[in-house]
């Protein structure tokens, strides 16, 4: 894998918050120009004002981290732990229905003014800082660092949702994805393991995202682990992806045979047939 190159934390999360800051008003430009809320997004079951909808309910669960001020989770968990698909689209099909009238009166508003909230709230805070994140799992915990990257992957991916369903345009660069990558994947590939699947698997991937950041996946009996930048081992499959195809493969947004024609991934070393169990082996709700 070569010499780990090494990153300093707080400059990529001081990167990260900036670049959020710059996308939560482009989102929310983009929400106001939607001619028609009603009309299907680029999510299959999902108008436009549902996106919406459930970015808003998004937004205010990172901010409530902080504030106490969502108080209903009673009403939008599911009971238990269970799968992360199953957990994820309970809590998004409810939280949709939650917010669907505040998408509806204010487009674009309310995610303005809680992704601007969320930034102001945690201004100065470190990036180990911990956030409690309910909807993944009672006893899941996040560091700020990686809340931040995940908000940012909200704000770019639903996006493109709202842009594909309004034929509007909308660009995720390669910067904002290497953020995403860099910041939310190490942390969200382990819980979105799909641990039946996983239950026998024992596979490592070497994945160098052009540009940077590099991950070490290694899933085995039904576990992953996430490394970035680890020490040289042996791997049994290098995965060579343009950080905006990987950011898309990753949210299911981009079909991996596409990205492979379009030249944005390219796997290698011992066992290249492995790449498509990457994507298998990691759910997406």
């Amino acid at each position: 894998m070569g010499a780990a190159t090494g990153f300093d934390p707080v400059v990529e999360h001081e990167r990260t918050r900036a670049a959020l800051r710059a996308a939560v008003p482009r989102l929310a430009g983009l929400l106001r120009d939607v001619p028609d809320g009603g009309a299907p997004s680029g999510l299959p079951g999902w108008a436009v004002r549902d996106v919406e909808a459930h970015l808003c309910a998004v937004y205010l669960a990172y901010c409530s981290a902080f504030t106490g001020e969502f108080d209903g989770w009673d009403d939008v968990l599911p009971p238990g732990d269970g799968p992360f698909v199953e957990r994820i689209t309970a809590v998004n099909a409810k939280a949709v229905g939650i917010f669907a009238e505040e998408a509806r009166a204010r487009p674009g508003a309310a995610v303005a003014e809680r992704g601007e909230g969320f930034l102001r709230i945690t201004e100065g805070l470190a990036p180990d800082t911990p956030v409690p994140t309910p909807w993944y799992g009672g006893s899941v915990v996040l560091t700020l660092a990686a809340a931040t990257g995940l908000m940012l992957s909200e704000t770019l991916v639903h996006g493109l949702d709202v842009a594909r369903g309004a034929r509007l345009p909308w660009r995720i660069g390669p910067d904002e994805a290497r953020l995403v990558i860099g910041q939310a994947f190490p942390t969200m590939m382990p819980l979105a393991l799909d641990v039946e699947k996983a239950r026998r698997a024992r596979v490592a991937f070497d994945v160098a995202v052009k540009g940077g950041p590099r991950l070490a996946v290694v899933v085995e009996d039904g576990a992953a682990t996430v490394t970035r930048d680890a020490p040289p081992r042996a791997y049994d499959c290098r995965i060579t992806a343009a950080p905006t195809a990987f950011l898309l493969i990753g949210f299911r947004r981009v079909p991996l045979w596409r990205a492979v024609a379009r030249g944005g991934i390219r796997a290698g070393g011992r066992r290249p047939w492995l790449a498509t169990r990457l994507t298998d082996l990691i759910a997406s709700p």
